[in-house]
């Protein structure tokens, strides 16, 4: 049994093999949509929420989990351990972090390590299997959660939205706001750096754009070893693989791991349905 737990949020959106392998803790993020409030990734799935979206005048908007809900996360992951890593998105996009770092100090201060990835989605996923796997080793806390905050800048996530009208309604916009008002047939090309989205060009379509984000991830990729690459997605899980495919060619043996999964209606509710991505890490 591994000394040390892991606890991560639901914008990771880790796959669930690898949640259970590892034992990860997840605190669920909330979908507000008519008046209701629903964990994500508990009461409400990305298929459910992609299809709701479709027919749903009203758009939704997200809450971080109560601070409440949060201790009570950390609670039970410190139980019978001796200490709690927590690895969670940017805080510059969420008061995720913040509520955590909170939440930790009330539950017991000395026994848990919060690190703020600086990413969400795959991106932060990565950084959090990266501590998992050291706490698997058998690492104490100090070492835990090095391994965690050391990952940080090895790993990124690239992605491309179909309208960049969800962003700017929920204020995640960032620097890529410059990009807004632009040719309707344009697709922005966007990443997350420094624990915020900012813009890196724009193409014309969307497969130009999902080409260009394969481009971009292999060329960051090449020469290094030890690759973690994950195709995410938002209700296009057929581009997801086409994208993850093309990676996987360019880079060979070099690719460790290889994943497709979604993107958490969490963070959907802020890149709209369509969206595609690569997230990716190196040498951890």
């Amino acid at each position: 049994m591994t000394k040390i737990a892991l606890v991560t949020d639901s914008t990771a959106y880790i796959p669930k093999n690898l949640m259970e392998q590892y034992n990860i803790q997840v605190v669920p993020n909330i979908v507000i949509w008519g008046g209701k409030s629903y964990r994500d990734g508990v009461d409400m799935q990305p298929s459910e929420f992609f299809e709701r979206l479709k027919v749903d005048a009203e758009h939704p908007t997200t809450s971080v989990a109560s601070l409440g809900d949060m201790q009570a996360v950390y609670a039970k992951a410190l139980e019978g351990k001796e200490g709690v890593v927590g690895v969670h998105v940017s805080g510059k996009l969420s008061n995720t972090y913040k509520v955590a770092q909170e939440a930790a100090n009330m539950v017991n201060g000395s026994a848990i390590r919060v690190v703020d990835s600086q990413v969400t989605s795959m991106a932060l996923g990565f950084v959090v299997l990266a501590a998992a796997r050291a706490a698997a080793e058998g690492k104490a806390l100090a070492e835990v959660a090095q391994v965690a905050q050391n990952a940080v800048p090895r790993v990124g996530v690239v992605l491309t939205v179909e309208t960049l009208k969800y962003l700017q309604r929920g204020g995640r916009i960032g620097a890529a706001q410059a990009f807004v008002g632009g040719l309707l047939d344009m697709k922005p090309v966007l990443e997350v750096r420094d624990g915020a989205v900012h813009p890196l060009e724009r193409v014309r379509s969307k497969k130009k754009a999902a080409a260009r984000l394969v481009d971009l991830v292999t060329t960051r990729l090449t020469g290094k070893s030890n690759l973690r690459v994950a195709a995410i997605h938002a209700s296009a899980e057929s581009e997801a693989r086409e994208m993850l495919e093309a990676v996987k060619a360019s880079l060979g043996g070099a690719v460790v791991e290889a994943l497709v999964t979604d993107v958490s209606p969490t963070v959907a509710v802020h890149t709209g349905p369509g969206t595609i991505g690569l997230a990716y890490s190196e040498g951890i």
